[in-house]
C-alpha cells in the first residue's frame, strides 16, 4: 500500500510534531564503522550533528531529539509557523541567503549578504511567502540535511547515486504519550544496538547532550565526586527545551533572543532530570541481565499516561514497527483524519492492545 502524501500528514502552516527517520542505502554502514571493507565513516556523524546545529538556526523549526547510527539516523521535529511569523521581512530574506547562499568565499564559506540579495526577497511579495513557508517546514529541512550530508559523502568516496535507502519516513505524534515514548525510543537507540550502555555515553544523541548539559549545570553549584570526561557540543544550544509547565510557563511562540535556536518552549510535563531517570529505568529494564527498579519519580509518570511498566518498555523498543504514520493513542488516532483527503488513520493491532483506554 502505497504511503499517504506528506501534505496528508502534516503541514507547514501548522504546529506539529514529527518522528522522521531515514536510513543509508542498503542498509551500509555509511556513517559508522564498516565491518566488510574495514573503513570508518564515524566523522560523518559529526558532520550531521554540524548541520543539525546549522539548520536549528536557521529554520522556524524545533529540534527536541536526535539520534545518529552507522546506517540511519532519528530527528523529533516540531513546526513552528507561529515563530516565523514574529520574524520581520529582513530576518526572513537573511536566514533563507545562510541556508541558500549566493556567493561563497574561497573556503566555500557562504558569505554574508548583501542588501540587494535582500532586496530581491523583501521586495518580491510572492518569494517572500513561499520563503516564510518554508522555514517552518519539515520536509524543506530534510531536503537541506539529506542532500547536503549524501552530496558531501559522494564527494569524499568518488562516488555518485543515492545515498539514502529512499525518501525519510514521517510519523506524526498526535498526543503526550506518542511524544514521550517516540524521544525515549529515540533516546536509547545506541543503547539497544548495544554501541553503548549509559545515556551519558550514547553519543551523537540528544540524551547524552542534555545529560552532560544537566552535570554541567549541577557543577555551578557542587563539586561532582566524579566528573564526565566529555563535555557538551554546541549542537545542544541549538534543542529545544525539553520542560514545559502549560500552567506556568508564557504562552505564545516564545522565540527564542540568542539565535541558537526557533523557540525556547518545551515539550515534555517533566524536568529533566526526571526525563533522563526516566531513560536510565528503562535502559535497564530492556536489558536482559538487569531487572532495574522503577524510581519513585517515574510512577507518577506511569500513572498519569495510564500505562503500565510492561506496556512503556514495549512502547519504547517497538515504536518504529507499532506506528507508520501518525503515533498516539487509539481513541486520538481514531479522532484525527488526513488533512485533505479526511481519511482514518490505520491503527496496528498491538498498538492498540497495548495503549487500550482501560
Amino acid at each position: 500500500m502505497a504511503r499517504l502524501a506528506r501534505v496528508e500528514i502534516f503541514d507547514a502552516d501548522e504546529i506539529a510534531m514529527v518522528h522522521v527517520m531515514n536510513r543509508t542505502v542498503r542498509r551500509c554502514f555509511l556513517m559508522g564503522h564498516d565491518r566488510l571493507t574495514g573503513k570508518n565513516y564515524d566523522h560523518r556523524k559529526e558532520w550531521m550533528e554540524s548541520e543539525l546545529n546549522h539548520l536549528a538556526k536557521c529554520f522556524s523549526i524545533d529540534l527536541l531529539c536526535y539520534a545518529i547510527m552507522s546506517n540511519h539516523f532519528h530527528l523529533v521535529l516540531r513546526s513552528r509557523p507561529d515563530v516565523v511569523a514574529q520574524w520581520d521581512d529582513l530576518q526572513v530574506a537573511r536566514r533563507w541567503l545562510v541556508l541558500c547562499p549566493k556567493r561563497r568565499d574561497a573556503q566555500g564559506r557562504p558569505e554574508e549578504p548583501n542588501e540587494s540579495d535582500l532586496n530581491q526577497i523583501i521586495h518580491d511579495p510572492v518569494k517572500l511567502k513561499a520563503i516564510r513557508s518554508r522555514l517552518s517546514d519539515i520536509s524543506w529541512w530534510m531536503r537541506f540535511l539529506s542532500q547536503k550530508i549524501a552530496q558531501r559523502a559522494n564527494r569524499e568516496d568518488r562516488e555518485s547515486g543515492k545515498f539514502w535507502q529512499a525518501r525519510y519516513r514521517a510519523v506524526r505524534l498526535l498526543d503526550e504519550t506518542a511524544i514521550l515514548a517516540c524521544a525515549a525510543y529515540v533516546d536509547l537507540n545506541p543503547i539497544r544496538a548495544a554501541m553503548a550502555q549509559t545515556i551519558e555515553t550514547s553519543d551523537f544523541t540528544s540524551g547524552q547532550q542534555r545529560a552532560l548539559m544537566l552535570h554541567a549545570e549541577a557543577s555551578h553549584h557542587r563539586s561532582p565526586k566524579k566528573s564526565m570526561s566529555k563535555q557538551a557540543k554546541p549542537i545542544a544550544h541549538s534543542l529545544c527545551p525539553l520542560s514545559i509547565d502549560e500552567l506556568k510557563d508564557a504562552i505564545g511562540a516564545c522565540c527564542n533572543t540568542e539565535g541558537n535556536r526557533a523557540s525556547d518552549k518545551g515539550f515534555l510535563p517533566m524536568s529533566l532530570a526526571s526525563y533522563l531517570e526516566l531513560l536510565d529505568w528503562t535502559a535497564r529494564a530492556l536489558r536482559s541481565d538487569k531487572r532495574g527498579s522503577t524510581p519513585e519519580s517515574t510512577a507518577t509518570i506511569f500513572a498519569r499516561l495510564g500505562i503500565d511498566a510492561t506496556t512503556w518498555c514495549e512502547l519504547t523498543r517497538d515504536f518504529g514497527k507499532l506506528f507508520s504514520t501518525v503515533a498516539g493513542k487509539p481513541h486520538v488516532i481514531e479522532s484525527t483524519r488526513s488533512r485533505q483527503r479526511h481519511q482514518r488513520y490505520k491503527i496496528r493491532s498491538r498498538a492498540k492492545e497495548l495503549l487500550a483506554i482501560q
